[in-house]
């Protein structure tokens, strides 16, 4: 699992696929969670604006990333 390091309150879902290079642009990251590909804390999650925060696990096809404070 990699973890993912923020100096925010929270990263939103679909900057945090970018950001980890798990999706090469913005228009990826909306389709991918658009069609239910994408999983937080084990759950389906289509809203793209979903607030991150320490402590969650996102799920993408065979990666897994938890957010934790930098």
């Amino acid at each position: 699992m990699e973890k993912i390091a923020i100096d925010t309150e929270f990263i939103k879902l679909d900057s945090m696929l970018k950001f980890s290079a798990a999706v090469a642009t913005g228009g990826e990251a909306k389709l991918v969670i658009s069609q239910g590909l994408v999983k937080v804390n084990g759950e389906e999650c289509t809203m793209r604006g979903k607030k991150l925060r320490p402590g969650d696990k996102v799920k993408f096809q065979n990666m897994e990333f938890e957010i934790v404070k930098a």
